[in-house]
C-alpha cells in the first residue's frame, strides 16, 4: 500500500507541475502530461515497469471519452456523418496502410510483416486529438468534424485487424501476451471473477462463425435496448436513496457494464461506450451522465497521455536514433500527404483542412495494443516491436507541436469552407436577423398572430435544427447587403436585430437605416454600453437581453414578500419607466472609446438618477395615499 500511495504521490505530482505550465506556455494539456511521463520515467527512473500495467487501467480513458462523445450526437445527426465516415474516414485507412505496407517491403519486410506495420501505422491517435480539439474549441468546425469522423472509423476497423492479425503470424514467437483487444478492462488478478472472465472467453472463442456474429448482435441489442428502456428506472431506483454519489455508481455501472459486454464478445469496448452514448444523446439524462464521467474521465486520460511519456523507450532511441527518428518523420509525412490529397477530394477548405491535416498526422493509441497482438501472435519480432512503439510514442509527442504549428499557419489562411447561402424566394414586413433563443421566440410570437416573417441566420446547425421543426429559415449572413436586399429590406416595416456579435448587430443596424430609413429597428443589446451604441447607431427600440426577465424576477420577489400582486407590478411599471428615462439621458452623456467610470458627466448623472429611483417609486404610488402608506410600510 505505501508503494502504491508513493506512486500515486509521484504520477500527481508530475501532472501538478507540468500541465499547468505547458498550458501557461500555450502547448496544451497533452504535452505537459506526456513530459510528466517522460521526467518520471526516462529521465529519473521514478517509475518503472508498473507503468505498461497502469498503462491497459489508463486506457479505459478513452472507453470514456467516446462515451461523452456519443452523448453529444444523436443518431439523426450520426447518419448524417455516413459520406465522411465511408469517403475520409475508410479512405484514409485503406490509403495510409496501403502506403505503409508498400514502403515496408521496399524495404525488405515480407508481406505479412508489413501488413501488420500497416495496420498499426494506420491508426491515429482518438485521445490526444479530440482532448486537444475540445481545449482549442475545434469540434465544432468543419476540420474538427471531419478528423472525428476519421476517429470513429478508426475505432470500428480495430475489430477486423484484430481478427486479421494472427492470420499474419509467420511462425515467429513473439513470446509477448495479447490482450484481445482494445481498451480491456485491467486485470483485475486470480481470483474468481478472473477465473470467471477467461472461462467465458474460452466459450466465447469456441463458437462458430454464425454464433459469433449472433452473440455480437445480441450484445449491441442488449446495449441499445438497456439505454432505452432500463436508464430511467434504474436512476429513479437510486435516485430514491437521495445519495448524490448514488447517480456517480450507476453511470459508472452503465458505462463499466457495456465495456465489459463488448469486450466479452469481442468487440471494441470504446466503440460499444460510443454506442450507448449516442443511444441517450436524447435521454433526459444525458447532462447528468456527461457531469458524473467527465471528472474520470480527465484524470483517467491524463494518467493515459502520462503512461506513454513513462514508457518511452530512449535506450532504444539511442541504439538507432536516425531509423527512429526517420521512421517518425516519414510517417508525419505520408500521413499528412495523404489527409491532405482527401480533404481536397472532399473540398474541406481553408483552415479547416489544414486541421484535418495536421491533427491526424500521427500514430495512436490503438497501435500499442495491435503491436501487442502482433508480437503476442509472433507476427513481428522484438526488435521491431521495440522500433514500432518508440514510433507511436514519439509521433503522438509530437502531436501537440502540431496543432501548435496548425495555430501559426492557421492565422494566414482563409476561414474553412462555408455552406453557400440560400436563394431567399419571399419577402414580409418584418426581417429577423438571428435565430437564436431570442430571435426563435419573436418569430413564434409572430407566426401565433397570424404574421410571416423572413428569418435569417448564418449558423447552419441552428438552421438544419428549425427546419426540422417545420420553421422556414434562411442561411446566410444577416450583414450582406446583397442578402438584406433579396430578403426585402427596402419594403420590409420591421427588422429584428438578434445577433450575437456585437459590431454585427451594430453594422446591421446602419445598413438597415442607411437602405430604408422608414424601416422601424428593434434590436437586442448585450449590455447598457451596447444599448449606446445601437442608439447611436440608429436603432428605434432596443431590448436589454436580460432586463426584462429580471424585472419579472424583481416583481415575483415583491409578491413572495408580502406585495400585493397590483403593488408589485405597480412598483416594476415604475422601474421601468424609470430606467427608461435614465438610460436615455445616459445615452446622451455617453462617449464612444471611453470607459463610463472615466466619464465624469456620465457618472454624476448616474448618480443622480440612482438617488432618484425611489422618489420615481414613491411618485407612482403617490397617487394613492394609502399606497404610499404601504409602499412606506415595507420598508
Amino acid at each position: 500500500m505505501d508503494t502504491f500511495l508513493f506512486q500515486a504521490v509521484i504520477y500527481l505530482g508530475a501532472a501538478t507541475i507540468c500541465v499547468p505550465l505547458a498550458v501557461r506556455f500555450g502547448f496544451g494539456s497533452v504535452l505537459g502530461y506526456l513530459v510528466a511521463g517522460i521526467l518520471i520515467g526516462p529521465v529519473t527512473g521514478l517509475v518503472g515497469s508498473e507503468t505498461e500495467q497502469l498503462q491497459h487501467f489508463a486506457e479505459f480513458g478513452v472507453v470514456m471519452m467516446l462515451f461523452v462523445i456519443g452523448l453529444e450526437l444523436e443518431p439523426r445527426t450520426l447518419w448524417d456523418m455516413r459520406t465522411r465516415l465511408l469517403g475520409l474516414g475508410l479512405g484514409q485507412i485503406l490509403l495510409t496502410g496501403g502506403a505503409i505496407v508498400a514502403g515496408t517491403m521496399a524495404l525488405g519486410l515480407t508481406w505479412q510483416v508489413a501488413t501488420a506495420v500497416g495496420m498499426i501505422l494506420a491508426l491515429s491517435s482518438t485521445a490526444i486529438i479530440m482532448q486537444t480539439l475540445n481545449e482549442k474549441d475545434l469540434t465544432a468546425t468543419r476540420g474538427g468534424r471531419s478528423a472525428f469522423s476519421v476517429l470513429l472509423a478508426q475505432d470500428i476497423v480495430v475489430i477486423p485487424m484484430l481478427a486479421i492479425m494472427p492470420l499474419l503470424a509467420t511462425g515467429r514467437s513473439g513470446g509477448g501476451s495479447s490482450d484481445g483487444g482494445h481498451g480491456q478492462a485491467p486485470s483485475m488478478g486470480d481470483g474468481e471473477s478472473a477465473t470467471m472472465m477467461a472461462e467465458v472467453g474460452h466459450w466465447v472463442d469456441t463458437l462458430p462463425g454464425w454464433g459469433l456474429a449472433l452473440l455480437t448482435v445480441g450484445a449491441v441489442a442488449v446495449v441499445i435496448l438497456g439505454g432505452t428502456f432500463l436508464t430511467r428506472p434504474v436512476f429513479n431506483f437510486a435516485g430514491r436513496a437521495r445519495l448524490r454519489e448514488m447517480h456517480t455508481v450507476v453511470t459508472l455501472l452503465f458505462v463499466i457494464g457495456v465495456a465489459v459486454l463488448m469486450s466479452t464478445v469481442g468487440l471494441s469496448p470504446a466503440l460499444g461506450t460510443f454506442l450507448a452514448g449516442v443511444v441517450l444523446a436524447n435521454s433526459e439524462f444525458r447532462h447528468e451522465l456527461e457531469a458524473d464521467i467527465e471528472p474520470f474521465k480527465g484524470i483517467l486520460l491524463g494518467l493515459f497521455f502520462i503512461t506513454v511519456g513513462a514508457g518511452i523507450d530512449f535506450g532504444t532511441f539511442a541504439a538507432a536514433p536516425f531509423v527512429v527518428l526517420g521512421a517518425v518523420m516519414a510517417l508525419i509525412t505520408l500521413k499528412g500527404a495523404i489527409l491532405f490529397g482527401l480533404a481536397l477530394v472532399f473540398r474541406v477548405r481553408g483552415r479547416d483542412r489544414l486541421l484535418f491535416t495536421l491533427s491526424l498526422a500521427q500514430a495512436g493509441e490503438f497501435g500499442f495494443v495491435l503491436v501487442s497482438v502482433a508480437f503476442g501472435d509472433g507476427v513481428i519480432d522484438g526488435e521491431l516491436r521495440g522500433i514500432l512503439l518508440l514510433v507511436i510514442a514519439l509521433s503522438m509527442l509530437l502531436t501537440p507541436l502540431l496543432f501548435i504549428a496548425y495555430d501559426r499557419l492557421a492565422a494566414n489562411q482563409p476561414e474553412g469552407e462555408a455552406a453557400p447561402d440560400d436563394d431567399i424566394d419571399e419577402q414580409a414586413e418584418v426581417i429577423i436577423a438571428g435565430v437564436g433563443r431570442f430571435g426563435q421566440v419573436v418569430h413564434r410570437m409572430l407566426r401565433g398572430a397570424g404574421l410571416s416573417s423572413v428569418v435569417l441566420d448564418r449558423d447552419l446547425e441552428t438552421i438544419k435544427l428549425l427546419r426540422t421543426f417545420g420553421i422556414k429559415t434562411y442561411l446566410g449572413d444577416p450583414t450582406r447587403p446583397e442578402l438584406l436586399e433579396a430578403a426585402g429590406l427596402k419594403t420590409a416595416k420591421i427588422i429584428v436585430v438578434a445577433l450575437d456579435d456585437r459590431g454585427d448587430a451594430i453594422k446591421l443596424v446602419k445598413q438597415a437605416k442607411m437602405a430604408n430609413p422608414d424601416i422601424h429597428v428593434i434590436a437586442r443589446a448585450y449590455d447598457r454600453v451596447h444599448t449606446y451604441e445601437l442608439y447611436r447607431a440608429g436603432a428605434d427600440q432596443i431590448v436589454r437581453e436580460m432586463f426584462d426577465s429580471s424585472l419579472r424576477a424583481g416583481r415575483y420577489a415583491l409578491e413572495q414578500l408580502g406585495w400585493s400582486e397590483s403593488e408589485a407590478h405597480s412598483a416594476r411599471e415604475a422601474f421601468f419607466k424609470h430606467d427608461r428615462e435614465t438610460l436615455l439621458a445616459l445615452a446622451k452623456l455617453w462617449k464612444p472609446g471611453v470607459p463610463i467610470e472615466k466619464n465624469p458627466e456620465y457618472a454624476a448623472k448616474a448618480r443622480e438618477f440612482s438617488q432618484g429611483l425611489e422618489n420615481a417609486l414613491l411618485t407612482r404610488f403617490g397617487e394613492d395615499d394609502d399606497a404610499v402608506a404601504t409602499l412606506k410600510s415595507k420598508e
